[in-house]
């Protein structure tokens, strides 16, 4: 992993204390998860929410505002509260970024449905980490994790949804990470869907070029409402067996797409964005 990954960014290294911001410029998803409920509101602290989604434009001027409040930002990120490729907006805005900039470093969570076709486009802006949620290698396990896609003007649902989202996936990280880019893998433990599939998709995602490992417990909700929470051996024991294969991240703060500061000390984004509070804890993905 690049050196200055690891030191500036508290999500893939040893910045403990550098700061972080989250962009939401993205309005739409072309994934259907079974535990994903997006939602623009002020009380839930998980990925998939925000208060409000902005323009390119707006984004640059909340990273002004952020920078001067919290000057320990060295991240700029996009994770949504869509998919940062299914649109046009989280690349414009890391463009005026680049531009505006070029000391952060440029932060993007996706999906992973248009990687292999869009990877080209990452490359050439120059983002230096990337999140995958990669929940399955295995189409029949992925058919469980997801009810459909939307690829090239089409709905695909099954198995045949699932392969797409897996090719893609894995090439596109593949791409990416041959030209530099830090890859992030974050998987959604559902215990009883992709619990004892761990180990296959460490090993997938570390020989595609991923280096780091996140594995993020379901809270029950949506089509997967009636499902267990994991608990903390349940997580554990998941992390062990992904270690095997590949560094596996323990920190994770589950951020809202709309995060500002430093995790797990200071959030800042009721001064960026309007009626920001944070005071219900639930989670969807990473």
């Amino acid at each position: 992993m690049e050196k200055r990954v690891k030191e500036l960014h508290p999500c893939f290294g040893h910045g403990k204390n550098k700061g972080r911001i989250h962009l939401p410029v993205c309005p739409g998803c072309n994934i259907e998860c079974n535990f994903c409920d997006r939602k623009i509101n002020t009380s839930e602290n998980r990925p998939g929410v925000t208060s409000a989604i902005l323009t390119p434009t707006e984004a640059l001027d909340a990273l002004k505002r952020a920078l001067e409040i919290c000057p320990d930002i060295t991240v700029a990120g996009i994770a949504g509260p869509g998919d940062t490729l299914a649109s046009n907006n989280a690349i414009k805005t890391f463009h005026l970024i680049k531009e505006k900039y070029p000391g952060l470093l440029k932060c993007m969570s996706t999906n992973g449905l248009l990687l292999k076709e869009r990877a080209d486009e990452l490359i050439e802006l120059g983002i230096d980490t990337l999140t995958v949620t990669v929940n399955a290698v295995d189409p029949k396990i992925q058919a469980k994790v997801i009810s459909g896609i939307f690829y090239n003007g089409k709905r695909y649902e099954g198995e045949e949804a699932a392969r797409i989202l897996i090719e893609n996936q894995l090439e596109g990280i593949r791409k990416v990470s041959a030209a530099g880019i830090t890859v992030k893998v974050n998987t959604v433990l559902i215990m009883e869907i992709n619990r004892n599939h761990i180990k296959d998709i460490a090993k997938a995602v570390r020989e595609a070029g991923a280096k780091l490992y996140n594995i993020i417990p379901l809270i029950p909700q949506h089509k997967l409402k009636d499902c267990v929470e994991p608990e903390c051996i349940d997580i554990d024991g998941a992390r062990r067996e992904a270690e095997e294969y590949i560094e596996v991240f323990r920190h994770c703060q589950r951020c809202r797409a709309d995060a500002v500061g430093i995790p797990g000390q200071k959030d800042y984004g009721d001064q960026i964005y309007l009626k920001r509070i944070n005071h219900k804890d639930t989670f969807s993905h990473g």
